[in-house]
């Protein structure tokens, strides 16, 4: 029910629905509530009450629960502007050896995501290192600092994640794809990133992230014209502020520039302050 009010944004029947789930707490053991709060803290993180949601996540008491409540009490702590509790308890988890292995290798991805949010990229490659040291090859891990490193500029250490990721599973469409975006737009091997978005496409055909690779890739070989179709799909599919960039820029090239300028309106209004955005409209409408 909690999940169904969520979709349907209807806040108020999930706040009366987690007063009727504390309600109901009072005619169990505290054992017996761990998912019951676990499921509180839940709702009041999407309610935006980040320090409720912390003190349910506190209350979860050990058990199959604890540790995914601990992890979820670190983003809210990270939502509320507590960086440092919010990484001690990402550290702690990582050293509970009784947790589940994924909810710790997720402990190490958060702690890296936080970092990085911070600005602190050595300290979330090193993060990213220690999980890799536990959870050798282990490919959301490796994806996930393959994005860190081309967000730095480190191009052939990306490639490298990305690589490893496709040695133990070739067809593994999300690496494919970054491996591919990641050539076309960072290099002039545009040849050598089609083959690889062509395959995630293959794999994965209605996906509007690899629909835009593609229609990306074949701009930056010089095919405005056959890049549009797939990028005006990705759009359709999916309203995305780096989509509407890449749609907007091939509209502007094949001249259709009060279009490109709807396009980039709307993507802006999406999500305001988007790096690629805001760099491809200072590119070419000043």
């Amino acid at each position: 029910r909690a999940a169904y009010l969520a979709r349907a944004r209807d806040n108020a029947a999930l706040a009366g629905l987690a007063d009727e789930i504390e309600a109901s707490l009072a005619g169990l053991s505290v054992p017996e509530t761990a998912v019951r709060r676990l499921l509180l803290g839940q709702i009041s993180e999407y309610l935006g009450q980040f320090e409720g949601a912390v003190r349910w996540y506190a209350s979860v008491p050990e058990g199959r629960v604890w540790a995914q409540a601990q992890l979820r009490s670190a983003r809210a702590q990270a939502a509320r502007g507590a960086l440092e509790e919010a990484l001690e308890l990402l550290r702690g988890l990582q050293l509970d050896y009784d947790a589940d292995g994924e909810v710790i290798r997720d402990a190490y991805l958060f702690e890296a995501e936080l970092y990085a949010q911070a600005g602190r990229d050595t300290e979330a490659l090193a993060a990213y290192g220690r999980g890799l040291g536990i959870f050798e090859d282990d490919p959301l891990l490796l994806y996930a600092r393959a994005l860190a490193w081309v967000e730095m500029g480190r191009v052939a250490a990306a490639e490298a994640d990305l690589s490893r990721i496709l040695v133990f599973d070739p067809d593994n469409a999300a690496a494919l794809n970054a491996l591919g975006y990641t050539l076309a737009d960072r290099t002039d091997r545009h040849e050598e990133a089609l083959g690889y978005i062509e395959r995630a496409l293959e794999l994965d055909p209605d996906n509007p992230a690899i629909i835009d690779s593609m229609g990306w890739v074949l701009y930056r070989l010089g095919r405005p014209q056959e890049a549009l179709e797939h990028l005006r799909r990705a759009w359709t599919i999916m309203p995305d502020a780096e989509i509407g960039a890449h749609l907007g820029e091939v509209l502007w090239t094949l001249g259709e520039t009060e279009q490109a300028r709807r396009v980039w309106s709307e993507a802006a209004a999406l999500d305001p302050g988007n790096d690629v955005l805001e760099s491809t409209m200072e590119r070419l409408d000043r």
